[in-house]
Order: C-alpha cells, then structure tokens, then sequence
C-alpha cells in the first residue's frame, strides 16, 4: 500500500529548466548576460502602458487578448482569428506538444537546442527524440530521417537557441516538405526579430498555407517584456482551436497585453535594438576570432547572444569564473551537450569591451 501521491514516472524524467544566473558564487549582483535580455531595455512607450494599467490590478484580463491579437495581425499581415496568446512562448510550446502527443508517441528535435522541448514531450508522456545536429546547426536530412511512425511534433529553433544557428528559409520549407501530413511542425521564433526583416516571413507563410505549421514568437527577447510574459502562436484554425481548449483562460494579465500593444506600436526600438545587436555582435565575434589561436572559437549568431567554444588550454570553466570576477553572468551550459562552450548574450558596448578584455587578459594578450 502507497502511503503517498506517486507522480508519473515521465514527470520523474524531467529536469526542471534552470534559468541564466545573476549572482556570483558568492552572492555579488552580476550584469546579467546570460538570459539574453535586451540590453537597451523596453520601449518607454511599453513602460507608459505597464503604469497605466496598474488601476485596472482587481479585474481579470481579456482572456482573448483581443486587441493584443489584432496588432500583431496587422504587423506581421495575419489573420488575428489564426493568433492565439500564451504566459510567454514557453507555453504555447508546452502547449504543442500536450495537445498533439502523449504516451508512445515522439517529439523531435535538433540536438543542443533549447531545453524546454525535452521538457514538453515529457510532460505529456511523450518521447524526447534528438536528431544529431550539424555544425551546431539543425540537420534536415538528419531531422527527417529520424522521423518514424511515432512522431507526432518537431520543434525547430530558428534562430536557435543556445546557439544561435540559423537554417535559411527554404531549407525550413524543404524540412516540412519531407514531413507526414499528420506531423505538427513548431517554428520557434523567439530570436526571429534579430534575423534580416527579408527572411522573417517563411515560417508565417507555410504556417498561412498549411494545416500542421505552427509559429511561436515572444515579447521577451527584441521588445523587452521578459518580465510580463506574453508570447504568441500563429497556425491553422485547427491547431489555434487546440491551444485555446488548454491555455490558461486568463492567461496574458492586463498590464502584459497593453504593454505588447505599445511595444508593436513603437518599432522604432525594435530596428534600434536589432541594429544594435548586430553592430555590438559583429564586433564581439571579431574579438573571439582574434583569440582563435587560443583556442576560441565564435559559432556563427543570428541571435542576441554568441555560443564560443574553448578548445585550447583555456577551459571554459575557468572563462566562466573569470568573467563572474569582472562582474558579469554568462552562461555555461554542460547539462545540454556544451560543456567546453559559454553562451554570452549580447549586452551594451561598454559591457562588452569588459567582458572581451577578460577574455584577453585570460589568453595573455593585452587588453
């Protein structure tokens, strides 16, 4: 006789998700590089809209995010019936996979790519697939090859995180052409923003043409709302009906969906945030593969963050700390296959002209 609760045994193969640190060993306040939060802040026009919603705290939000929807729509040139919102893109993508998958069925992915979707095929009893990745980089030959009778959903990161790989738009149609109609392709776009506006709209396209695409984008990355959560999906009526049967019926609080609203309105910040990425992330990886005779080595971004392998004397367990000693949280992320690698989130000038004399300093080369 059981003398307490027994949770399921696939809930007992989950390792919960472990954030990017903002403390040192010690305790010290660190400068956070190591979440991929936008280093320029939030557009002050989403600031104006969290303060105004601090009166309406005692009611219930939309639970359709109705205005929210029909922004994002106009934006990105969507059908807002075909929107559904979600407590940040993490869960939708949860969501996916609840909805699509359970037990004896896979969910499939690349290798190194982002934790939560090992977490999602477990929640629901599925099986966690990795499909090797090449080059740090999603493989579609490799993608579809691992693909069986079992599969139900395949995530694809693009950009990817944690390595800010990228596959160009018609290798991401290639890879659902080779798919079964009956598998659920998600398109995680967290990063999408960060990407060139001419390659941003493959995935909506597919997701516009076909019944088993789903996109999922956030406001937590570029437009600088981690705090509020507030993500979205775009797919077939079908597969937003889904969703919305297993979302949270009040799921995107009040301040959450006024303040995306404004940050759609003011993309100014977003072009300043994305030029500002690109010009700081250039001159970063320029930096590492100056340290290339070190050991350094910077995987090519199309993201708000670097991946840089040590492969010379230099570990990257001694980079970590080091850089913790200059004030700084990076990430090291041994538990996903990339124990010789430190992911570094792409913060304002200054803090990276620290953060690339550290590194200097570590390899013996002046600052």
């Amino acid at each position: 006789m059981t003398t307490k609760p027994a949770p399921k045994p696939y809930i007992l193969g989950i390792h919960a998700y472990v954030p990017g640190k903002s403390t040192a060993s010690d305790g010290r306040a660190l400068v956070k590089l190591s979440a991929n939060e936008n280093p320029l802040g939030t557009s002050p026009a989403a600031l104006a809209a969290l303060e105004s919603a601090r009166g309406e705290a005692a009611s219930y939000p939309d639970p359709d995010a109705k205005a929210l929807r029909a922004a994002i729509a106009q934006l990105h040139g969507l059908d807002p019936a075909r929107i559904v919102c979600g407590t940040g893109s993490d869960e939708l993508l949860n969501l996916a996979a609840q909805g699509f998958a359970g037990a004896g069925d896979e969910v499939l992915f690349s290798a190194n790519s982002f934790a939560v979707y090992d977490i999602a095929a477990r929640r629901c009893g599925a099986d966690p697939v990795e499909a090797p990745d090449r080059d740090h980089t999603a493989d579609v030959d490799a993608l579809l090859a691992a693909v069986s009778e079992r599969t139900k959903v395949v995530f694809l990161a693009n950009p990817n995180n944690p390595t800010g790989t990228w596959i160009a738009p018609d290798e991401v149609v290639r890879l659902h052409a080779g798919l079964p109609a009956d598998v659920l392709l998600v398109i995680d776009e967290a990063y999408g923003e960060y990407v060139d506006p001419a390659h941003q709209r493959v995935g909506f396209e597919l997701a516009a043409r076909h019944d088993n695409v789903l996109v999922t984008r956030t406001f937590s990355k570029i437009y600088g709302l981690a705090a509020e959560r507030i993500g979205w999906a775009t797919g077939a009526p079908g597969l937003i009906d889904v969703l919305n049967r297993i979302r949270g019926p009040f799921n995107v609080t009040t301040s959450g969906q006024k303040a995306a609203l404004a940050a759609l309105g003011d993309q100014d910040f977003v072009v300043a945030s994305r030029t500002h990425n690109a010009a700081e992330r250039a001159r970063f990886v320029a930096a590492i593969e100056a340290l290339g005779n070190h050991g350094l080595v910077a995987v090519p971004s199309e993201a708000n963050f670097v991946l840089v392998e040590f492969n010379g004397e230099l570990s990257a367990e001694t980079a970590l700390g080091a850089i913790a000693e200059a004030g700084y949280a990076v990430r090291h992320l041994p538990g996903q296959g990339l124990p010789n690698a430190l992911r570094i989130t792409i913060g304002k000038s200054a803090d990276m002209d620290k953060v690339i004399a550290c590194l200097r300093s570590l390899c013996g080369e002046s600052a």
